[in-house]
């Protein structure tokens, strides 16, 4: 008897940690998209998203930054807890901000405790290789699950000289070995060679999601104000446009001006008598 659709859809349940590790072996790719506010995310997570990262990205999509550094914990707290409440299948992550865990483990835990306590996200992310293996462990043990993040940290864009393709094999490979070992239960790589990332992809045992990565990664994460073509300042290379935002909301701008402008709304219909 062949297997109908519904037999092969994927459950309508939420995702879970173990969803991933299930993925990879599989050999079935993991959708990562950013997101920040309810109404979004519930579309997201209506549109079959896997995973919703509640980024620090919202310093230079949302907020207008030039970098992720201003980003608090507490606007990450009132971001996230606005997307989980929205999220209904897709398993939500809440980045650590910049300063929030680079102290101490300590910090690190206190502050990754109180995202999943106030905001019901299921995992947090954090940016750095080896040296926060130690840091990793320390938040997997006291049960907060944790996503990695190793090739170009832009917490550390000062350091690295600016956003640039990271290319050091060697350091890139370590980095991924220490924070799978650590007990991460994926991995971003961000901007290195696609080559590069199916080495690491291979390397590790735990899906890595990539971002200017190629597509041999596991999985695929984009900044949402990138996919929705908001941002039409600036596009970057690895970031693929599936709608022109930009455009249709300035046209409905000027469309609202015009009509106010010449009195034609609101109309009778749209007014109570």
């Amino acid at each position: 008897m062949p297997t109908t659709k519904a037999e092969t859809s994927e459950p309508t349940r939420p995702v879970t940690l173990p969803d991933f590790a299930r993925w990879k072996a599989q050999g079935r790719p993991i959708s990562v998209l950013t997101a920040y506010d309810f109404p979004t995310a519930r579309l997201l997570d209506e549109g079959g998203v896997d995973c919703l990262l509640v980024g620090d990205s919202l310093g230079t999509a949302v907020q207008g930054h030039e970098t992720t550094l201003p980003v608090t914990l507490d606007q990450m707290v009132y971001h996230t807890e606005m997307v989980a409440r929205a999220a209904r299948r897709a398993l939500v992550v809440a980045d650590l901000p910049f300063m929030s865990y680079q102290p101490s483990v300590t910090d690190a835990v206190r502050a990754a405790g109180r995202l999943l306590k106030e905001t019901r996200c299921r995992a947090v992310k954090l940016e750095g290789g080896r040296a926060f293996a130690p840091t990793i462990s320390a938040l997997v043990n006291a049960g907060i699950p944790v996503m990695g993040h190793i090739g170009l940290m832009p917490q550390s864009v000062h350091r690295l000289g600016g956003y640039k393709v990271q290319r050091d094999q060697e350091a890139l490979l370590d980095d991924a070995r220490a924070v799978a070992d650590a007990g991460a239960f994926a991995v971003v790589l961000e901007c290195i060679p696609a080559p590069l990332a199916i080495e690491v992809t291979k390397a590790i045992a735990v899906p890595t999601i990539g971002i200017g990565a190629g597509v041999g990664c596991d999985g695929q994460v984009l900044v949402l104000h990138d996919l929705l073509g908001m941002l039409d300042s600036f596009q970057p290379r690895f970031a693929r446009k599936y709608a022109e935002l930009a455009t249709t909301i300035r046209d409905a701008a000027r469309a609202y001006v015009d009509d106010v402008t010449h009195r034609r709304f609101p109309t009778d219909r749209e007014s109570f008598s």
